[in-house]
């Protein structure tokens, strides 16, 4: 059993170096996998805001408008911006991480407007009108964060309110004043829409599923030792130990026992014959020197 021990030992060096080497390697591919999840989470996000948006303007402004010229009071909920707001946040009672903002140049609701990190990219958006999307990583007090953008373009709908004050609704006017959110044009970029989540969340689902595959790993080497301990006791231990007994007793003077089964061509068989021979041969040269 000792020969099985010196095996397991091998075993234990090689698999374990091999998963270690796997688990370094692995590393860089999980969270380069992690961020994409987590990008792809917020591109969702981001269509649902988008579908948001249009489904605001198509059927739920139309039917407020109505009760706003009734009521002479401006509701909020005409506003597709502010359905998008509202809708992200009770997506974020499923995802807290998240954030989202409809980071705009020169907005009506202060609360809009675009910081600097986030005027930079509603003029990326100015700059090209091609780019469609844009996503990177910046540093934040708490630690890197990653963002998802893509630009809003101010359609004719957007002048009702954002052209001239004296287009605009007098309710909303007793608001917001005349100040801001005014001289928009058709088809300009006036912001963006910008999703953004730590990057601890994708470090910690790359941790996650490292450990895993690390658990999966782990799990695959018993069973591999597990299944070599009982081949090699069968294929190499075994014949190796009752070889190494019949030689122990031949060594102090027994000539009788059995020969060894020859079963294959392998080398453990090819030993076996030859020392199969061997005992032969020593018999027959004991036998003469008795006679």
């Amino acid at each position: 059993m000792r020969l099985l021990l010196k095996f397991n030992r091998i075993f234990v060096i090689v698999l374990g170096g091999g998963i270690a080497a796997t688990a370094f390697l692995a590393r860089d591919y999980l969270q380069r996998a992690a961020r994409e999840e987590v990008l792809e989470q917020a591109r969702l996000m981001m269509e649902t805001t988008a579908s948001t948006r249009m489904y605001t303007a198509k059927q739920v402004r139309p039917i407020i408008e109505q009760l706003q010229r009734r009521d002479k009071t401006f509701y909020a909920q005409t506003v597709p911006a502010y359905s998008a707001t509202q809708v992200f946040g009770y997506l974020r009672t499923s995802f807290p991480e998240y954030t989202y903002k409809e980071a705009t140049l020169n907005p009506t609701n202060l609360a809009d407007r675009a910081v600097d990190w986030e005027a930079d990219i509603v003029n990326v958006f100015r700059n090209d009108v091609s780019k469609k999307e844009i996503f990177g990583e910046r540093d934040t007090p708490t630690g890197k964060s990653l963002y998802l953008s893509k630009p809003i373009k101010a359609v004719a709908a957007c002048l009702e309110c954002h052209s001239v004050p004296k287009a605009a609704p007098a309710a909303m006017i007793k608001i917001y004043g005349t100040n801001n959110g005014f001289g928009w044009k058709e088809n300009e970029i006036v912001g963006a829409q910008i999703v953004s989540v730590p990057e601890s969340l994708s470090l910690r689902l790359a941790e996650r599923q490292s450990q895993a595959m690390m658990l999966w790993f782990g799990g695959i080497a018993v069973v591999v030792m597990v299944l070599l301990n009982v081949l090699l006791l069968f294929a190499v231990v075994r014949p190796v130990t009752a070889m190494s007994a019949a030689a122990d007793a031949i060594s102090r003077g027994n000539l009788d026992v059995p020969e060894l089964p020859v079963k294959g061509n392998d080398e453990l068989s090819a030993l076996a014959d030859s020392f199969n021979r061997m005992h032969r041969s020593l018999s027959k040269a004991m036998k003469l020197l008795d006679e």
